[in-house]
């Protein structure tokens, strides 16, 4: 068996309408479809819930389901805010920028560019506090190969010292030069 793609990556949120509205606007997905009952379907458990799906283009679909009748949404308190986020492609710079501006225009504080040397990133949080990392790629000829090799020996060594591996220090240099 082997995954052909991710079907949907599914988040909670705090409002259904609001978090589409958000996400149509600084990112431009389009709303694929609602779901919603009054117990899961999978457990059958009572809990009422509406499921929105949004297209994250090429064929990747970005979830939500607002939960009313559950207690309020919160973090792992043992995570730092920055771990735990979802991370989307854009063609280029522009567009990047652009996904800066909208999130801006809706009050978010958005943090970057950040050079990862093969990609730049922004980072901002949606309306229910959930990170969103939008990224276009940088990469020379090469580097990603390069990394795909080391990345091995940087994991074992990693598993061994619990010290971060120095091999690919290259990639934030410039961050923190």
């Amino acid at each position: 068996m082997k995954v052909e793609q991710i079907h949907h990556v599914a988040y909670r949120c705090r409002n259904a309408k609001e978090t589409v509205a958000f996400y149509q606007t600084v990112l431009g997905m389009d709303f694929l479809m609602a779901m919603a009952e009054d117990r899961a379907p999978s457990t059958k458990a009572p809990d009422p819930y509406m499921h929105v799906f949004l297209d994250a283009g090429n064929g990747n679909v970005l979830a939500f389901f607002e939960l009313p009748k559950s207690p309020p949404m919160g973090r792992d308190p043992n995570t730092p805010d920055w771990v735990q986020h979802i991370a989307f492609r854009v063609k280029d710079r522009e567009s990047m920028l652009e996904a800066k501006a909208n999130a801006e225009a809706l009050g978010c504080t958005v943090v970057g560019p950040t050079d990862h040397a093969v990609f730049q990133s922004i980072y901002f949080f949606d309306p229910s506090g959930n990170r969103v990392e939008v990224t276009y790629m940088t990469a020379k000829p090469g580097q990603l190969d390069e990394l795909k090799k080391i990345a091995p020996a940087m994991l074992d060594e990693w598993d061994r010292t619990k010290q971060p591996p120095r091999q690919a220090a290259w990639v934030h240099q410039q961050e923190f030069a």
